[in-house]
C-alpha cells in the first residue's frame, strides 16, 4: 500500500514519456539460458574483472563526464544490487531510479567521482567498498552526459543514509530478481529507420528504465555469459 491507502501498481507511478512511434521488444537475451543455481557474484565479477570495456556510443562533443557507483552485495540468496531513487524536485531525471554517482570534478577520476557521489548520497563509506572494474562507457541525450559505470561490492550490507537534497529512497534488489521474465520488458521507440532500444524493468512499485536499465541489462548479460553486441543505444 501507499502512504495514502491506496494499493500499490506494479511499477509504480513514474512519468516514461513514451513517444507515439514504439513496439514492443523481444525477451530478455539471457532468458534462455539462466542459469539454474542462479546468478554467482564470483563468476561476475570475473567477467568484470578480465574485460576491456568500450563505448555504447559516441560522446557528444559538450558531454559533461560523469560516473555512477554499481554496488554489488552478495546475500544466500545471491547478489543484490544498491539503487537510488532521485528525489522529485531535481531538474532532471526526478523520481527516477538510478545508481549513485554524477559529475566528475575537475582532476577526478571516474572511480573518485562514483565513490564521492555514493558518500555524499547515501553516506557509503569509501572504505568499505571494492572496485572490481566498469561496464561499457554510454552516453546520454537528455542530461549530455557521457558515463563511466564503476562496478564494485561491499562484504556486508552498510547502514546507509539518504541525502535528503539528492534522495528520496534506498533500495536493494536482487539480480536474479531483476533478470526474471516478468520483470524485464524491452520496446523500440522511434521510426524504423532511427528507432532505438528501451529497457525496461519493473519491480513491486518501481520501475528502471533509461542510461540506468541499460547499464543493468549488460550487468545481467555479463552474469548470464550472453555474448554478442548490444545494439546501439541512440
Amino acid at each position: 500500500m501507499n502512504a495514502d491507502g491506496a494499493p500499490r501498481r506494479r511499477g509504480g507511478d513514474q512519468f516514461i514519456p513514451r513517444p507515439d512511434q514504439w513496439r514492443l521488444g523481444g525477451a530478455a537475451p539471457w532468458a534462455s539460458g539462466r542459469r539454474p543455481h542462479g546468478i554467482r557474484l564470483d563468476e561476475l565479477l570475473d567477467v568484470v574483472r578480465a574485460r576491456v570495456p568500450g563505448r555504447l556510443a559516441p560522446p557528444f562533443p559538450d558531454a559533461r563526464n560523469s560516473a555512477v557507483l554499481i554496488v554489488l552485495h552478495d546475500t544466500p540468496q545471491g547478489p543484490e544490487v544498491l539503487f537510488t531513487k532521485r528525489a522529485s524536485h531535481l531538474r532532471n531525471h526526478r523520481g527516477e531510479i538510478s545508481f549513485p554517482g554524477g559529475r566528475m570534478d575537475p582532476d577526478e577520476t571516474p572511480i573518485d567521482t562514483a565513490l564521492r557521489e555514493a558518500w555524499e548520497e547515501v553516506a557509503l563509506d569509501p572504505g568499505l567498498v571494492t572496485v572490481h572494474g566498469e561496464l561499457d562507457h554510454l552516453s546520454t541525450i537528455v542530461s549530455r552526459s557521457y558515463i563511466v559505470p564503476v562496478v564494485a561490492t561491499v562484504d556486508v550490507r552498510p547502514e546507509l543514509t539518504p541525502h535528503d537534497a539528492e534522495v528520496a529512497r534506498i533500495l536493494w534488489v536482487p539480480l536474479d530478481v531483476l533478470a526474471d521474465a516478468d520483470t524485464y520488458r524491452e520496446e523500440w521507440w522511434g521510426t524504423p529507420d532511427l528507432e532505438r532500444p528501451i529497457h525496461f524493468f519493473e519491480l513491486e512499485d518501481e520501475t528502471v528504465w533509461g542510461a540506468t536499465a541499460r547499464m543493468l541489462h549488460q550487468l545481467l548479460r555479463l552474469a548470464h555469459a550472453v555474448d554478442g553486441p548490444e545494439p546501439p543505444a541512440w
